[in-house]
């Protein structure tokens, strides 16, 4: 029997309740694309965490609270929101193993912030106060409706997986991806001109969207695809 890749996901923290959750949908996702999904402790461990590295196929960083502007050289703006500087420290140690490792990576959301502020990027702390003319880009619920388009960019890995040169995906977050990191290339926009998805030329599988295509896995078929080539590349 085929094993299937075990792909760890780095969890949701919950201060006031001191807890890690993870929403089904990651995990949903994952296993309908053939992989074994693991939800990881909160861990800050260096060593620890290249273990944990070890042990996975790949690596998956989830959406969830805004990224400490303390770590891409800024001051907290008002309209930033919860900080968790145990998470912040987690990812960027673990993206860091996992880049060493050449294991694949899939940032979601609050996870292509995440690998942009590791690699020396910066981000936009809040888009309504910050980017004139933004989009609303924090849909209500349902989360498992599309709220807005993204342009592909031609001749990006993202265009060659896809097919097509414009897609509708699902939007929660109110940051976003300011300069793009050095190593790092754009591959998709928001109609406002928000960067919407990134790549890492050099390695396997290095990506980052800023929507959420595990909320819609089940109806979309950009969503299926983008998980299927994920796992396939963690194989």
């Amino acid at each position: 029997m085929l094993k299937k890749p075990v792909i760890g996901l780095v969890p949701m923290v919950n201060p006031e309740k001191s807890r890690c959750e993870m929403p089904w949908s990651y995990c949903n996702a994952l296993e309908g694309a053939g992989a074994l999904p693991m939800i990881l402790p909160l861990l800050t461990d260096p060593d620890s965490l290249r273990q944990i590295v070890s042990l996975c196929s790949g690596i998956l960083l989830t959406g969830g609270p805004d990224v400490d502007p303390a770590r891409y050289g800024e001051q907290t703006l008002p309209a930033c929101g919860t900080i968790i500087p145990q998470r912040d420290e987690m990812e960027a140690l673990l993206f860091r193993a996992a880049l060493e490792a050449d294991k694949p990576v899939l940032g979601i959301c609050r996870g292509i912030q995440a690998m942009n502020v590791a690699l020396g990027g910066t981000l936009w702390q809040d888009l309504p106060t910050q980017v004139e003319g933004s989009l609303n880009h924090t849909q209500p619920a349902p989360y498992d409706k599309t709220w807005h388009k993204v342009s592909v960019t031609p001749g990006t890995p993202l265009a060659d997986l896809l097919g097509v040169e414009e897609l509708e995906v699902t939007s929660r977050h109110h940051q976003a991806v300011k300069e793009v990191a050095p190593r790092l290339k754009a591959m998709a926009f928001a109609p406002d001109g928000v960067l919407e998805a990134v790549w890492m030329p050099g390695r396997r599988f290095v990506w980052g969207v800023q929507w959420h295509p595990e909320s819609v896995y089940q109806t979309s078929e950009a969503s299926r695809k983008l998980f299927a080539a994920f796992v396939e590349q963690c194989r």
